[in-house]
């Protein structure tokens, strides 16, 4: 009997260690007279956005005196699930989360919610609502609008042109997408005569545009979802002899700020993401401190057009003091 019970108990521990091993509970080690952890979680710091929203959450919350976590999910829902397992079972005060899809990111959501843990959503909303503390997004809406009406200025109201989707899951690329149609639409002579996604890839987008460039050497702008599909795209025009195509995108990111400047690409949408992150650490510490959420769940920044024009009063996302 000794013997079996014995065997049971190693085979139990080994499988606890086989568990373990795949789930890094590593985390910055809290300070005696730290208020506790904050995660932060978004896609690939690859895309400068991404990047800057994270590192001003991170600045926002150490600046309160937080410990702070910074992880990556790749748009992969089941890593994002991983690292909100971790930001659990590390205790942390609060998520803020880019998250990885409007539909497949709501059981990471409520998970955190049933474990006392408040999500504070950024850039990107989801599907349902009552799950997150609060959901701060950019009214893309609006800002297509901007966008799309100057294209029309820069193209003129007859001619072909492409647009450039971004990532089926995510909720903006439909919103902006609506926006631009709203207005483009307008204009009956003027002729989409591709729309195809490059999932907000700037590798995605170059070979994209290298397809519809053979099928359609004569278009007149290009239209993007984001700014790294608009790098993409404006390269493979850029290889292709194609420089007076007009290519708007959306976010603000510096390389396009840069590439406006250059004369390569037309304008941009900016995103105020360097408000997003303080922002949402703002809304977690008074949830920590007071109990309070935002009377609101959803919020709604405005963006900005950036075009030759006003482009050096920018710099990462933000005004030039």
């Amino acid at each position: 009997m000794f013997h079996k019970n014995w065997s049971k108990l190693i085979v139990t521990l080994l499988a606890l260690a086989t568990a373990l091993a795949g789930f890094n509970v590593s985390a910055p080690a809290l300070a005696q007279d730290s208020p506790g952890l904050i995660v932060i979680i978004t896609p690939s710091h690859d895309n400068p956005f991404f990047k800057a929203e994270a590192d001003s959450a991170d600045a926002a919350a150490k600046a309160l005196g937080y410990e702070t976590l910074v992880l990556v999910h790749d748009d992969d829902p089941n890593l994002q699930d991983q690292h909100v397992d971790q930001a659990i079972a590390l205790g942390a005060k609060a998520i803020i989360l880019d998250n990885a899809g409007a539909d497949a990111s709501i059981a990471a959501v409520r998970k955190a919610k049933d474990a006392g843990i408040p999500t504070f959503l950024i850039d990107r909303e989801i599907n349902e609502t009552g799950l997150a503390a609060s959901q701060i997004i950019s009214n893309n809406y609006q800002g297509a609008v901007l966008g799309a009406e100057e294209f029309v200025r820069l193209v003129g109201e007859e001619g072909k042109y492409v647009e450039l989707l971004g990532r089926e899951s995510d909720t903006n690329a439909h919103v902006r997408s609506q926006g631009y149609h709203d207005v483009l639409d307008e204009y009956p002579d003027l002729e989409l005569v591709a729309q195809q996604s490059a999932n907000w890839s700037q590798t995605e987008a170059f070979d994209v545009m290298e397809t519809i460039i053979q099928a359609h050497p004569d278009i007149l702008g290009v239209i993007s979802g984001n700014d790294t599909m608009a790098m993409g795209a404006m390269a493979a025009l850029q290889a292709a002899g194609m420089t007076d195509v007009v290519v708007v995108g959306f976010d603000g990111s510096q390389d396009v700020m840069d590439a406006i400047k250059e004369g390569t690409i037309a304008a941009t949408v900016l995103q105020p993401v360097a408000q997003f992150g303080p922002l949402a650490v703002e809304q977690a510490h008074t949830y920590i401190t007071t109990g309070e959420l935002p009377e609101e769940e959803k919020a709604s920044i405005d963006c900005i057009l950036i075009t030759p024009e006003n482009v050096e009063d920018y710099f990462n996302f933000a005004p030039v003091k």
